[in-house]
């Protein structure tokens, strides 16, 4: 199901990062995340509610300072 606050998410399961872009355009990058905290993120039928209950406060992350464009 889309998402009305996250854009778009890749994981990368060799360096165990999240990047998320929210619809906002802001970037994050959540490190040392789970394969199957990244498969429930997949799984999920709410991305917003499963970021904001597994990985939101849960992980250390790197705010990026360019936005994300619409093309993004």
């Amino acid at each position: 199901m889309p998402s009305s606050v996250i854009r778009r998410w890749d994981y990368d399961a060799a360096e165990h990062r999240l990047d998320i872009i929210f619809v906002s355009g802001k970037r994050y990058s959540y490190h040392d995340v789970p394969l199957r905290v990244a498969k429930g993120m997949r799984e999920a039928f709410s991305k917003g509610g499963y970021f904001n209950r597994r990985i939101r406060d849960h992980f250390a992350f790197t705010e990026h300072r360019t936005r994300a464009s619409i093309a993004d």
